[in-house]
């Protein structure tokens, strides 16, 4: 091949990379779900200051319509829906990003030390965590959080617990196969330390699918707060969260469907974001494909 076709292909090829990323779909995802995930964080964020009512103030106009006064109407006891949807938003997300943090930092100390070390270690902790693993999640969290308790800490604990073992499989599989590649061996045999390996070579390499399973779990973890706050598991009151919501207004909803559409439509808006995030992201980062 003469120089100039060289020149020609490493022009074209990074210019058909390019495009390819584009019709793919994958960067319309990530935008999309970042976008999202920004309405929902700094909706949040700022839920004192959007919120038109205080949560937790009545009226006498209980089960009120929608109304330019109250957007989404009034609950049973004459609270604002809309503010207290906002606001329960804060509670709930609390507890899901607190508890999916706890699981991924669990899951990746045990996951890299697992597949890394390997041999009776990697036995070990397996073995435990399939103790874990073999109850279904929601069952799990709900017999623990009966049992302890539904506080806000006691929930975050929990919800952890349970997703850590999945989060432990995802960053383990692929340490298995990258401890082994060349680049691992090399620094190994210059007499770099284990711990700098692990952190300088290993971990960034796993990154993908571990950022992929991290968005997936925060859309299970939404679904297992509300259910748990559904059955009246959840964050006592007084503070508002959005399985509770639905759980007080569901023997109102044919008088008034607003209570209950509202904090379901907020359920759904949370969890799809999340979802849109992780595929844009599975997309983007080419994981498992």
């Amino acid at each position: 091949m003469s120089d100039a076709a060289r020149e020609n292909v490493d022009i074209v090829a990074p210019a058909a990379k390019r495009r390819q990323f584009f019709l793919n779909g994958g960067h319309i995802l990530l935008g999309l779900g970042g976008v999202m995930l920004a309405i929902v964080i700094l909706t949040a964020l700022f839920a004192p200051l959007i919120a038109p009512y205080d949560a937790s103030a009545t009226s006498p106009e209980s089960l009120a319509p929608p109304s330019a006064a109250h957007w989404l109407g009034t609950d049973s006891i004459g609270r604002d829906v809309l503010s207290r949807m906002i606001v329960g938003g804060r509670t709930t997300l609390l507890i899901t990003f607190s508890a999916v943090f706890l699981a991924l930092v669990a899951g990746l100390i045990l996951g890299l030390l697992s597949g890394y070390l390997g041999g009776l270690v990697d036995e070990i902790i397996m073995r435990a965590l399939d103790i874990v693993f073999a109850f279904p999640v929601f069952l799990l969290a709900l017999t623990v959080v009966a049992a302890i308790g539904p506080t806000i800490p006691n929930l975050i604990l929990t919800i952890a617990i349970v997703y850590t073992p999945a989060m432990a499989r995802v960053v383990r599989a692929p340490v298995l196969s990258v401890k082994q590649w060349d680049h691992v061996e090399a620094a190994r045999s210059v007499g770099m330390s284990e711990t700098r390996i692990v952190l300088r070579h290993v971990l960034p390499m796993v990154a993908s699918p571990i950022l992929v399973n991290t968005s997936l779990t925060l859309a299970q973890t939404i679904f297992t707060i509300t259910a748990l706050s559904f059955l009246g598991l959840g964050p006592p009151p007084p503070d508002p969260n959005w399985g509770g919501m639905v759980s007080e207004s569901r023997q109102f909803m044919e008088l008034a469907p607003m209570t209950v559409v509202g904090p379901a439509a907020a359920i759904v808006f949370a969890t799809l974001t999340f979802i849109v995030l992780a595929n844009g992201l599975r997309e983007t980062l080419d994981v498992g494909n």
